[in-house]
């Protein structure tokens, strides 16, 4: 039977809760008896609860950076007879294209295979990727599970359906871009087995972006920018919060879980469309907590602006929606909870949001009084928290991308705001995409990489054995059209 969370707990359900509509309803009385009584204090009233709002986040991010430094936590060898068992879970969807490569990189884990359940889950429809997974040279633990149809058509529901299958204690989820450390979960394990508290839930291991892979259809710039940003949430923001105590939306990818504590709280929201994001703090909601790993796994970036538009529309609308969720009963992540999601999730839509506005208001003024042949008149106080707002962001980015080991350079730092202003399309276009298509799972094109830069470096024990037999989940049976 397939799992999924309470509907209050749900992005199903697209109502305002009672606390909402109270809320909302407090907020537009509040706003109507300021315009009648004092409607020449609404504009500084605005400024000064902007102004104070970006300069939280900006003195956040650089606790983070300060908090975020490397520190070895304790972990509990392992003897191999002694780890315990780790399921691996990949969902796929038009993905034959790179499926020999996501293949390839899976059997370098090193893991004893005995203690390893691999589930590449498919959809029925998609005879393609299937055909793909059954040509591929799988190693023994790696099988196919084919998702029954049903709605919504999306990631986390393909992960519900597979998780009454699961047969590790230990579960990690990768995407078909992935190319994980092959000691990852190995570390994950030693880091569950020493966790003394008993409340660890999770660990997100760091995603890591390649800028200088070769590709068809390389975008230099965006693809910097790209790897900067993961860069400054995975080797700063994520580490600080984790050292904190806070919860965090998690990455889509490579978060190693507790199988008895993910089913508990009922897996992953199959309609929620950033379900990682959701997922974290739904763990927090439960009484768990959370951490991050060093061994980092690798992806590629999206590409050129037709391929990260839809993934960054997707990303913010999800961010909508799990601010939706979280906010139905506040109290429940209490106050600690409640701003780290605001601090993550609530931030992340609002600078999406701001950032081309922001830009946009510079640039005309600096071009206003280049024509006027005046110098620019900005306001001193804008002026010093924008400033503010770009340092702590390049900080960020400059530090995390020094850990993760990808280029960030003096000119990456000048073309930031530009990437910054496009957020604010993909904002635009989430705003709308909620409003008419709520669960539409705008999919990211993944390409295989050359081959040169994909053998490299390729250790011995990594080689499949090219004489494996196609192998089946046995729920496969239940498909609606043969699979083999």
């Amino acid at each position: 039977m397939q799992q999924e969370p309470p509907r209050a707990s749900s992005a199903r359900w697209r109502g305002l809760s009672v606390f909402q509509w109270l809320a909302t309803a407090s907020a537009i009385s509040g706003l109507a008896i300021l315009v009648w009584l004092r409607p020449d204090a609404l504009g500084p009233l605005a400024v000064t609860v902007a102004g104070a709002g970006f300069l939280t986040v900006c003195f956040w991010r650089i606790l983070l950076v300060a908090l975020s430094g490397r520190r070895r936590d304790p972990t509990v060898p392992f003897a191999t007879g002694e780890l315990p068992r780790y399921t691996i879970l990949v969902a796929l969807h038009d993905e034959a294209e790179v499926m020999a490569q996501l293949v390839s990189r899976l059997a370098r884990i090193d893991y004893p295979a005995d203690r390893l359940q691999g589930l590449l889950i498919l959809e029925s429809h998609d005879r393609p990727t299937i055909d793909a997974a059954l040509a591929a040279a799988r190693p023994s633990w790696l099988d196919l599970f084919i998702a029954p149809p049903g709605r919504p058509q999306t990631k986390p529901r393909a992960l519900n359906c597979a998780l009454p299958h699961v047969t590790g204690e230990l579960l990690t989820v990768y995407d078909a871009e992935d190319e994980p450390d092959p000691l990852q979960l190995r570390e994950a394990a030693a880091r569950f087995a020493g966790d003394t508290s008993g409340r660890l839930a999770c660990l997100q291991a760091p995603l890591r972006i390649r800028t200088g892979h070769r590709r068809t259809d390389p975008s230099p710039f965006l693809d910097r920018q790209f790897a900067a940003e993961y860069a400054s949430l995975f080797e700063t923001a994520l580490p600080g919060m984790a050292r904190l105590g806070l919860p965090f939306p998690l990455g889509g990818t490579s978060n190693h879980f507790r199988v008895d504590v993910l089913r508990a709280v009922g897996g992953w929201d199959a309609f929620n469309v950033t379900e990682d994001a959701d997922l974290g703090f739904r763990l927090w909601d439960r009484g768990w907590r959370l951490g991050v790993t060093s061994r980092p796994t690798w992806e590629t970036p999206p590409g050129r602006v037709y391929d990260w538009l839809p993934q960054r529309t997707r990303w913010l609308k999800g961010y909508m929606q799990t601010l939706g969720v979280h906010t139905r009963r506040p109290w429940r992540l209490g106050l600690r909870g409640m701003f780290a999601l605001l601090m993550t999730v609530g931030a992340g839509v609002a600078s999406a949001v701001a950032h081309g506005p922001s830009v946009a208001w510079v640039v005309a003024t600096v071009l206003v009084a280049g024509v006027a042949g005046l110098p620019p008149q900005t306001p001193a106080p804008a002026l010093a928290v924008l400033s503010l707002g770009a340092v702590s962001a390049w900080l960020s980015c400059g530090i995390g991308a020094r850990r993760a080991g990808v280029p960030y350079g003096p000119a990456d730092m000048i073309a930031a705001p530009a990437y910054w202003a496009l957020q604010s399309l993909a904002a635009l276009h989430a705003g709308w995409r909620l409003l008419r298509e709520p669960f539409a799972w705008d999919k990211t094109r993944h390409r295989r990489d050359e081959p040169a830069a994909e053998g490299a470096g390729v250790p011995a024990h990594a080689v499949l054995d090219e004489t494996a037999r196609n192998r089946l989940s046995a729920s496969h049976a239940a498909a609606p059209q043969p699979v083999a």
